[in-house]
């Protein structure tokens, strides 16, 4: 049994039972990125997390990621650096959302400071739940309030795209480890996302940087890694979640 968790993100290519059958036994948490989609489909894709998970006796935690303050691009999108808040009318009408479908966890795109995560928190409690959160490091002034975010916060997601963005492309390492290292001190769930198996969304195959970025993670302490367009709407999402699973056995056994 592996220690280091997979996040694999449900997406057009791996919401049909069949597909997601497949992919489940070596899935301990899926993601719905509110990004995309409508309730009708979140819906769908949540019902079928819950009848394979019932069917093959194991339990599988749906993490909620909200959009955040974004705005689309010709790539896809990025924070709208107008925005006022963190936190939109369209992430709480999304959280109504979620917490009517008793999904485990929510995760806080674009935090800037831990007043953030606590305006999450409040926003959870109005509504009865108790929600883990999941914040996501992807600004410098979060990495400047790391500290404060992991103790506010239910665990971290280390979303390397943005933080691409954000930091010169070779700080983005030093920054990840740091990250890693202050949440196992904490004790926190971290989670190292973002471009993890990227080639997979078209090769039956990872890289051999990709096989030593796995490695990175998990000898750094990641709680758990994560695949987004890898199992969202790659052409080898069962392939992707069982390679995953294979690369993180190993390197446990090897790392010790």
């Amino acid at each position: 049994m592996r220690k280091t968790k997979i996040v694999a993100t449900m997406g057009p290519e791996s919401r049909s039972e069949e597909v997601f059958a497949k992919m489940a036994p070596f899935i301990d948490i899926v993601r719905l990125n509110f990004s995309w989609g409508t309730y009708e489909e979140m819906t769908a894709m949540i019902a079928t997390i819950r009848k394979v998970a019932k069917d093959i006796g194991k339990e599988i935690p749906i993490l909620q990621d909200l959009s955040g303050p974004r705005e689309k691009t010709a790539d896809g999108h990025q924070l709208d650096a107008e925005a006022e808040a963190v936190i939109t009318e369209k992430d709480l009408r999304d959280l109504d959302f979620g917490t009517s479908q008793n999904l485990e966890y929510v995760a806080l795109s674009y935090v800037e400071t831990a007043k953030d995560v606590l305006q999450l928190r409040e926003e959870i409690k109005k509504r009865g739940a108790t929600t883990k959160i999941i914040a996501k490091i992807e600004r410098t002034e979060a990495v400047a309030d790391i500290e404060n975010i992991i103790a506010s916060s239910d665990g971290i997601m280390i979303a390397r795209g943005d933080l691409g963005d954000t930091h010169p492309i070779e700080e983005v390492p030093f920054v990840q480890k740091m990250i890693l290292n202050k949440c196992n001190e904490a004790n926190k769930f971290v989670i190292v996302a973002t471009e993890v198996l990227l080639s997979m969304v078209s090769a039956k195959r990872p890289s051999r940087a990709e096989v030593t970025d796995v490695l990175y993670a998990v000898s750094n302490g990641a709680s758990a890694v994560m695949l987004s367009d890898e199992t969202a709407r790659g052409k080898y999402p069962v392939e992707a979640v069982t390679i995953l699973d294979r690369l993180i056995s190993y390197d446990e056994k090897m790392v010790g």
